[in-house]
């Protein structure tokens, strides 16, 4: 028993650590199976472009499953927020920044206006935050159902407003904003560095701010909070809204990175930003959030999605694979949460006195 102990103290201590291990593991195997692409920079400079976006939304999914909710909406988030900042910026800061000859430039106020579209693109995500906030927490709609909803409208209002079409945003690459989000220091994207430092807050946030330490509680023992004090309906609908503004920023980085919007951007974040935050080590039933689990699960699934194309399977194998990863890291961190589980699994259990009693089909003594 001090075994289990010592084992599971090392892993809940090194937040991540497994995941982590995980991660580096699946990465040896893709360097043998797939060494023209993994042995060379190209792929991870790739990983660290395509990843962040989900990741970030991820981080937000964390704190809503730590409280014990669920928020499906994210991917409608994702092309709200892209189709606010493509719009406003084709139809009101290009024309404005146009010369004679057609070319959109970044001379004078005009550069500022990216910005300010990306806060009002970041301002509708915390809009429809806020509106998932209130129907979980005023109409009383279970927030799987409520996001869910929210999903549909907002995804079929962004098709509406954009007139189903795409749209490109060629010559935003002379604008401060998208250097700011999606350019490059060196050969390295820094999207990954706005990925780190959004990991970075919200661990601060989760782990050492009352707010944080308020949505674990609400998680894991929701009246309970409620009678210690803490106003679970607030804490709530600040958590849908911190996660609208992460989905916000995701979408305008994925249009950012583009150069266009697509009707279909944010549709494919659905399962891969769950699975990231369950591999992570977040806990299913609420009361515990894994940040730096969430951070690498999220490196794992784009990993996993690279490498099986790469090692010459077909693309259809990456959602089984996924999906095998993704069981596996759940039962695994349900036995480091219950080391017991393990043994109830082959028909082994604790006894009253403290020993172990086999199974039931044991005749009698």
């Amino acid at each position: 028993m001090a075994e289990i102990k010592s084992h599971r103290t090392v892993f809940e201590r090194i937040e991540g650590l497994p995941v982590l291990l995980a991660l580096m593991l699946i990465i040896g195997i893709f360097m043998i199976t797939a060494p023209r692409s993994f042995l060379g920079v190209r792929v991870y400079m790739s990983f660290f472009a395509t990843v962040p976006p989900p990741l970030i939304i991820g981080l937000g999914l964390t704190l809503v499953i730590a409280a014990g909710e669920i928020d499906l909406s994210f991917p409608s988030v994702v092309k709200m927020s892209g189709i606010v900042f493509a719009m406003t910026n084709k139809f009101i800061a290009f024309p404005l920044d146009t010369d004679a000859d057609g070319f959109v430039g970044s001379e004078g106020v005009t550069n500022l206006l990216p910005w300010l579209f990306l806060v009002l693109a970041v301002g509708v995500g915390m809009a429809i935050g806020f509106l998932n906030g209130l129907l979980v927490t005023m109409v009383g709609i279970p927030s799987i159902i409520a996001t869910l909803a929210t999903l549909f409208v907002f995804e079929g209002l962004s098709i509406i407003i954009g007139g189903g079409q795409q749209y490109s945003l060629r010559g935003i690459d002379e604008y401060t904003v998208h250097a700011a989000l999606t350019g490059r220091i060196g050969i390295v994207p820094v999207q990954v560095i706005w990925a780190l430092l959004a990991a970075v807050a919200i661990w601060f946030l989760l782990n050492r701010h009352k707010f944080g330490e308020h949505l674990m509680f609400i998680g894991d023992n929701e009246n309970v909070a409620r009678v210690v004090g803490v106003n679970v309906k607030r804490e709530k609908i600040k958590m849908f809204v911190l996660m609208g503004a992460l989905g916000a920023v995701a979408g305008v980085m994925v249009t950012l990175e583009n150069k266009n919007f697509y009707t279909t951007q944010g549709t494919a974040f659905l399962l891969i930003v769950m699975a990231a935050v369950f591999i992570g080590g977040t806990a299913i039933t609420g009361g515990k959030g894994n940040i730096p689990g969430t951070f690498f699960g999220s490196f794992m699934v784009g990993c996993i999605e690279a490498g099986i194309i790469s090692s010459g399977l077909g693309g259809f194998w990456t959602r089984l694979v996924v999906g095998l990863v993704f069981l596996a890291a759940v039962i695994f961190h349900l036995s480091i949460e219950d080391p017991t589980r393990m043994k109830r699994l082959v028909g082994i259990r604790p006894s009253s006195d403290g020993l172990l009693a086999r199974r039931a089909t044991s005749p009698p003594g």
